[in-house]
C-alpha cells in the first residue's frame, strides 16, 4: 500500500525492502518491476511490440452442473439425467441444457470441455487449484498458498494503459484469487459495488483526504515522496524507472483514464438491455469495458451453484441472467474484433454427482466437470472430450484445470515453468502440470 499523505513509504504485507528487492517486484498500485519497463522497451526498439491480450475469467462459484449446463445425458435414466431438457445448439449434433438457450445459439464460437477432472470435492481445495493450479494444502485456509493467476499477469505484464489497474475483480475477489507470496500490492483491484444499480459507484479511485490532484501530479512532491523507494534501487538507470512508475501509478485517480473506463452509464441503453440489466449482465459488460480500456486481466464471479437442494428452480433463478450475459460478451468481442486478443474462460471448482440426490439436488463431485473457452484464437465451434453416458467421469480426452491455466499462460504468452521463490525462499513453478489442450490450438 502506497500513500502520499506523509513520508513513509511502506508495502501494506510488511515485507522490507530488502525481501521487496530480493523477490523482485515494487508493487505500487499494482504496477511491475523496471524489468517489465526493459522488456517492453526493447520490444518497441525492435519495432515489435507486445501483444496486448488479456483474459477475462468468470469463476462459477460454487460449481455448476455439468448435466445441466453443457453436458446434458438425454439417453441416461431420470435420477441421473435431471429436470431439464436438453436443446439442440449451432453445432450439428452437440447439445446444451435448456436454459443456455443464447450460448446454444452461439455455440460455433465457444469450445466446451466436457472432460475436465481432478481428484477433490472440496470448495476450498478445489478452489485454490482451479485458480492457481495448485490444491490447498490447508483446507481450513483461506488466504491464497500460491498465486492466482490474476495475480501472475500483473507481477509479469501490468496493465496495457497507463492509469489502468493490471488486475480488476468485480463483485469481489475470487475465492482463491489473491497474490500469496507475491504481496498483497499485487491482489486484484476490487468493485464490491452492484453495476446495475443507478448509483453505481467505485470505491478507491478517489484522492486521499487533503490532497488535490495538482499537488499529488507535481513531480518535484512526488520524488521527496519517494526518496525512500529508491533507495531499493542501487542499478544505474532503474531509478527512473521506478520513478516512472510512481507517476504512472498516480495516474489512476488524477488523470481520469480509469474513471471512465469504470463509467458504464457511457454505454448505449441497447447494449445494456443485450447484456441484461442485472448485477451478472452488467458485471460481463463492465469486464469487456475494462479490456478495452487496457487491463489485463478481469475476474467476474456468478454464485449460487451449490445446488444440493431443488436444482431445477435454482438453475432458472440465476441460468438464464448467466446465459444471456456470457453469449453478449462472446458475440461482443468478435463484433469489435477483440476476440483473437481476449480469452473467456468461466469455470467452477467442480461439476455435480451424476445422480439427483433425494433433496432434488446434486452434490460435489471432483471427478468430471464442463468448462467454457472462447476468443483467445483458438479453435472454437466444438465439444473437446466427453463424459461417460451417465456423466461419471471422463470417456476420452481427459484433460485437468492446471491445463485451461496452461492456456491462459499460452494467451498472455508467460512461460509457466518459470520458478519463483515463495515465503521461504524456495522457487516454486507457475504450474507444475503444464501440458496444453492441443485440440484448441
Amino acid at each position: 500500500m502506497l500513500e502520499v499523505n506523509g513520508r513513509a513509504f511502506a508495502c501494506c504485507d510488511g515485507i522490507t525492502r530488502r525481501r521487496a528487492l530480493r523477490v523482485g517486484f515494487l508493487g505500487l498500485g499494482g504496477l511491475t518491476l523496471p524489468g517489465l519497463l526493459a522488456r517492453r522497451a526493447a520490444a518497441a526498439a525492435e519495432g515489435e511490440p507486445l501483444r496486448k491480450t488479456s483474459v477475462i475469467f468468470v469463476e462459477l462459484a460454487g460449481g455448476p452442473s455439468h448435466f445441466e449446463t453443457y453436458d446434458p445425458k438425454p439417453n441416461a435414466s431420470a435420477e441421473y439425467r435431471g429436470p431439464l431438457q436438453p436443446i439442440s445448439t449451432k453445432l450439428p449434433g452437440v447439445q446444451f441444457s435448456e436454459l443456455m438457450v443464447e450460448q446454444a445459439k452461439i455455440a460455433d464460437k465457444l469450445a466446451i470441455l466436457r472432460s475436465i477432472h481432478h481428484d477433490s470435492s472440496s470448495h476450498s481445495t478445489s478452489s485454490h487449484l482451479t485458480q492457481t493450479g495448485y490444491y490447498l494444502r490447508d483446507r481450513q485456509n483461506r488466504e491464497n498458498e500460491m498465486p492466482c493467476v490474476g495475480s501472475v499477469a500483473v507481477r509479469l505484464l501490468g496493465s496495457h494503459s497507463k492509469g489502468i489497474p493490471a488486475y480488476v475483480a468485480l463483485q469481489r475477489s475470487m475465492r482463491y484469487g489473491r497474490a500469496a507470496y507475491f504481496g498483497k500490492a499485487l491482489n486484484p483491484f476490487e468493485v464490491t459495488n452492484d453495476p446495475s444499480s443507478s448509483n453505481f459507484l467505485v470505491n478507491n479511485l478517489g484522492l486521499i483526504g487533503g490532497l488535490d490532484a495538482e499537488r499529488v501530479t507535481d513531480r518535484r512532491y512526488l520524488l521527496d515522496r519517494f526518496d525512500e523507494a529508491k533507495e531499493l534501487i542501487d542499478t544505474s538507470g532503474v531509478t527512473d524507472a521506478v520513478d516512472r512508475f510512481a507517476v504512472e501509478a498516480f495516474e489512476m485517480v488524477t488523470g481520469g483514464k480509469a474513471q471512465e473506463a469504470f463509467d458504464i452509464g457511457q454505454e448505449p441503453d441497447t447494449v445494456r438491455e443485450r447484456y441484461g440489466r442485472n448485477r451478472t449482465g452488467q458485471e460481463f459488460l463492465l469486464a469487456r469495458r475494462l479490456i478495452e480500456a487496457g487491463v489485463t486481466f478481469v475476474s467476474t464471479r456468478v454464485s449460487s451453484w451449490d445446488d444440493h437442494n431443488g436444482i431445477a428452480k435454482r438453475m432458472k433463478d440465476k441460468g438464464p441472467s448467466y446465459d444471456q450475459a456470457l453469449a453478449a460478451l462472446v458475440s461482443d468481442l468478435h463484433e469489435r474484433e477483440m476476440d483473437r486478443d481476449v480469452l473467456v474462460v468461466a469455470m467452477g471448482e467442480f461439476g455435480r454427482t451424476p445422480k439427483v440426490n433425494r433433496n432434488a439436488g446434486r452434490d460435489h463431485w471432483g471427478a468430471v466437470m464442463s468448462v467454457l473457452l472462447a476468443g483467445g484464437g483458438l479453435k472454437v465451434g466444438q465439444v473437446v472430450g466427453s463424459s461417460t453416458p451417465k456423466g461419471e467421469t471422463p470417456q476420452d480426452n481427459p484433460y485437468r484445470p492446471e491445463n485451461i491455466l496452461a492456456m491462459v499462460y499460452r494467451h498472455l504468452g508467460i512461460q509457466p515453468g518459470q520458478t519463483f521463490p515463495d515465503l521461504s525462499g524456495r522457487p516454486r513453478y507457475l504450474l507444475e502440470e503444464r501440458g496444453l489442450i492441443d485440440e484448441l490450438i
